[in-house]
């Protein structure tokens, strides 16, 4: 949020960067910035302005959440001050409001709520001044075709990915399998996945107040395991939506082809096999996979560059060495023991003082993982990535179908639960734990007994439910409950 003066960033695990390393860190989600109005703070998602809120809606938002829920529930609020407030007072107030975000959002109850939810749609629909009104929005498939749909400009995610799926026939147990996508097409026909579309947010407020035409929302699969293919080939209409995905991802080069398989295709594409053409892609390198825009890694060194794309339950990189020689490898989410996601500000020349003054701020994010690189050796990965939050969203929607499928749940109950940014689990999914976790191997970091698995930026919950009070402020890592399955013979 951006305060007083600001903005809020709502999205992944965030925190700032230059205390990434301080024990006392809080995952920032939301950074408040001051706004040119007295009290107000501009919340900003990926660094674009999202809605504008005062302290006194914030502190009304924040009374309804303790008279639904109890005082016990419900975080500290900084409270109000009789006189005018001070610069340092002011600054403070951010701060605290920041944290108070952060906290509701991080909660499994509070920051999947309506309430919450609805207080920051109807604050990004009165932000942008657009009236409630039929409209129509186009949704994009993977083969370039659009489909528009009739909604209301109030519609939330959930309703237009339904009006998608009831324009398309495909069938409701069908829907959860696919999920609305924010990107970003480029000149050459590249495709930059920005982010997955929230609970919180209106798609056709979000993407008319980009105000550019290189901006699409796009309807794709939202599953990792290609055994939940079948379900989805099953139906006419899902399969023809993963065929279209299948050859896109060809097409754009996101799955490896030699030519004797590009033969192979051909034929079954003329032959309108469609089937056949998936189970082939199924084979193929890459099948599956979300490839992200060159970035830097600090791995193996610093500075180095990287193509990072993410499937099979993995972060592949493809890095460009100093010495220009190039190296493939990729990191099992299996043995990532957590991560995290940092933001810091770059100040923009604005006129001001105030990096955050402007509508949009530009903000450096990095993705960084504790990985198991041998049986006793835990490492950090850094990735200084724009896309750093969408990584992140991959990664803890593979921990979660890994989790589900391991404790016997229904991958299709948790899929229709996801497209609107939480996951409810029956009963008898709630009884599974976090395992015990390595030390880390840095002495000067606190140890961490129980780390989070709340993803601010889409509410996909870790499988372990608490209601301890203690666990609302987070911490600036997700914790990953999938770890626990790592044995010598994966080694």
């Amino acid at each position: 949020m951006c305060g007083a003066g600001g903005c809020v960033w709502a999205g992944g695990c965030v925190g700032s960067s230059a205390e990434a390393d301080d024990p006392e860190t809080r995952t920032r989600h939301f950074l408040l910035c001051p706004h040119s109005v007295p009290q107000a703070y501009n919340i900003h998602v990926n660094g674009v302005l999202h809605c504008r809120v005062r302290y006194s809606q914030l502190l009304g938002l924040h009374e309804q959440i303790k008279k639904e829920y109890g005082s016990n529930v419900v975080p500290a609020f900084p409270p109000k001050k009789i006189f005018t407030l001070t610069p340092a007072e002011v600054e403070q107030r951010r701060e605290q409001l920041e944290k108070y975000m952060q906290a509701v959002r991080q909660d499994p109850l509070l920051g999947a709520s309506e309430m919450f939810n609805s207080f920051l749609r109807k604050a990004q629909q009165e932000t942008q001044q657009i009236p409630t009104e039929e409209v129509t929005l186009d949704i994009c498939l993977s083969n370039g075709q659009k489909v528009t749909v009739n909604i209301l400009s109030s519609d939330q995610t959930e309703d237009v990915l339904d009006a998608v799926a009831t324009k398309l026939d495909l069938p409701d147990d069908l829907v959860g399998y696919f999920s609305l996508f924010l990107v970003r097409e480029s000149v050459d026909g590249g495709l930059t996945f920005v982010r997955k579309l929230q609970e919180f947010e209106l798609p056709y407020v979000s993407i008319t107040s980009l105000r550019s035409s290189d901006f699409h929302i796009l309807l794709r699969k939202s599953y990792w395991d290609m055994a939940y293919d079948t379900d989805v080939m099953d139906n006419r209409v899902g399969l023809n939506l993963l065929y279209a995905q299948t050859v896109s991802d060809i097409e754009r080069g996101w799955i490896l082809v030699n030519k004797d398989q590009h033969r192979q295709l051909k034929s079954l594409q003329e032959k309108g096999s469609k089937k056949e053409f998936i189970h082939l892609g199924q084979t193929l390198k890459y099948y599956g996979y979300i490839k992200f825009d060159p970035c830097i890694t600090d791995f193996p060194e610093k500075g180095c560059q990287v193509i990072v794309s993410a499937g099979n339950n993995e972060l592949n990189f493809h890095v460009k060495l100093p010495n220009e020689q190039m190296k493939e490898g990729s990191f099992k989410v299996t043995r990532m023991r957590c991560w995290r996601v940092t933001s810091s500000v770059i100040p923009v020349s604005n006129g001001t003082t105030n990096p955050c003054s402007s509508a949009k701020c530009e903000v450096k994010l990095e993705l960084a993982f504790e990985y198991l690189m041998s049986k006793d050796r835990l490492q950090w990965v850094t990735i200084t990535s724009q896309q750093a939050i969408m990584m992140s969203i991959c990664l803890q929607s593979m921990v979660d179908e890994l989790m589900v499928k391991k404790s016997g749940g229904s991958i299709k109950k948790m899929l229709r639960k996801r497209h609107n940014g939480s996951i409810h689990r029956p009963d008898s999914q709630q009884a599974v734990k976090s395992p015990p976790l390595l030390d880390s191997p840095d002495p000067n970091r606190e140890q961490i007994v129980k780390l989070s698995t709340k993803l601010s930026s889409v509410s996909l919950r870790g499988i372990s439910a608490s209601n301890s009070a203690n666990d609302i402020s987070g911490n600036d890592f997700h914790g990953n409950y999938a770890f626990e399955g790592i044995g010598d013979d994966d080694l």
